[in-house]
Parts: C-alpha cells; sequence; structure tokens
C-alpha cells in the first residue's frame, strides 16, 4: 500500500499548527489524522513537537517537548514554537472552576457537553472577586475574564446563544487529576489573594 499524498499529511498538521483539532468539528479531518498518526508524530518530531491525542474525548493538539525528551543528549535545544502563557489570577481561578465544574457534571451526568450560561459562569467567580460598589464594573470584568477563556479555547459561545457556553473538554488535558486534587488548597490561595488585592 502506497503513502498517502503529500496533501494528505498536511491537512492535519495545518489545523493542529492553527490551534486544538475537535473530532466533532471536522469527523473527516480527524479521521485523517488517525489514519497518519505514525507519520504525523514522526514530523512533529523534527520540529521539537510532541502530538497530543485524546481519542476517547475527540480532540488533538501539540505540545512543546520537555528538554529531557530529547532523543539525543548533545543536541542543541530548539527554539519553542508553542507560546506559554502567563494567565492572571482570575482567568486561572475561572479555568479551575470549570475543571471542578466539568469533573462533578461527569460524575453525575450522562450527557457529553457542559453547557453554562454567562450568569452561572459568573456566579462561579463572583464568589473569589472582591466585589466593589460598583456592580456594572464588576460584571465588565467578568465579561473579560470569561472572553479570554473563549480566546484560549477552553470555552465556546453556542451559535446563536451568545449567552451560552459549552465548556470544552481539552481543559482536562491542562488542568489533571492530580492539579484538580489540590484545588481546594488552590482556592484558598485564590481567596487569600483575592483579598490581597482589596486590601493592599
Amino acid at each position: 500500500m502506497s503513502d498517502a499524498p503529500d496533501s494528505a499529511l498536511s491537512l492535519p498538521l495545518i489545523a493542529l499548527f492553527k490551534g486544538v483539532l475537535y473530532q466533532e468539528d471536522d469527523p473527516a479531518l480527524w479521521q485523517n489524522l488517525l489514519e497518519l498518526q505514525s507519520r504525523v508524530r514522526d514530523y512533529l518530531g523534527v520540529l521539537g513537537l510532541q502530538l497530543i491525542l485524546d481519542e476517547a474525548e475527540g480532540y488533538a493538539y501539540l505540545r512543546q517537548r520537555q528538554e529531557d525528551e530529547q532523543t539525543a543528549p548533545e543536541q542543541a535545544t530548539l527554539p519553542r514554537l508553542i507560546a506559554r502563557r502567563q494567565l492572571s489570577y482570575p482567568v486561572s481561578l475561572l479555568l479551575a472552576l470549570l475543571r471542578k465544574r466539568l469533573a462533578e457534571f461527569d460524575a453525575g451526568s450522562g450527557e457529553a457537553r457542559l453547557i453554562l450560561s454567562r450568569g452561572q459562569i459568573a456566579d462561579l467567580l463572583r464568589l473569589f472577586l472582591a466585589e466593589g460598589s460598583n456592580e456594572a464594573k464588576l460584571a465588565d470584568r467578568i465579561d473579560g475574564h470569561i472572553a479570554k477563556v473563549v480566546e484560549l479555547g477552553f470555552l465556546r459561545r453556542l451559535r446563536g446563544k451568545d449567552e451560552q457556553f459549552e465548556v470544552r473538554r481539552i481543559l482536562k488535558a491542562y488542568v489533571d487529576a492530580q492539579w484538580l486534587n489540590e484545588f481546594d488548597q488552590r482556592l484558598r490561595d485564590y481567596s487569600q489573594q483575592g483579598a490581597d488585592e482589596v486590601n493592599p
């Protein structure tokens, strides 16, 4: 059997370089990735990248290989292709709260998609953000934090329903079970940080 043509390999690679590839968004491209997975991994390995693919959850994305994963110790460290993002306290908090909510949803529901309203997400955050006298200003800040999480790809606005969001399952890859086990301590840290921001 001959190798797949280069265009077949290029399509999943281009999609991965652009961001997360979801099975539900493009089933044909997803199947293409599964069939060419070993070739995709070989190509990415040359660039110092690693394919993270979760067939059960239906997503794939790229991660920079760690230096200790390099095959040859004498090999020069490759420049980073995947940028690291420094997240603000409220955005980190929101990701933690959404991950906990997703874990509770998975444990108690047979549904595949967790859908939250803008109000539900705001309520999660309000417990930890310092409330000032200006409710409108707080609402604007919360909307800004939600927009950032949408931009990062962990929330997706539902078509035709701007106030409804799907929590994307890739969040589980970024906020893992060990991290979640330390969640209560993190929330205490966040609460203290929030208090420090109010009373410097």
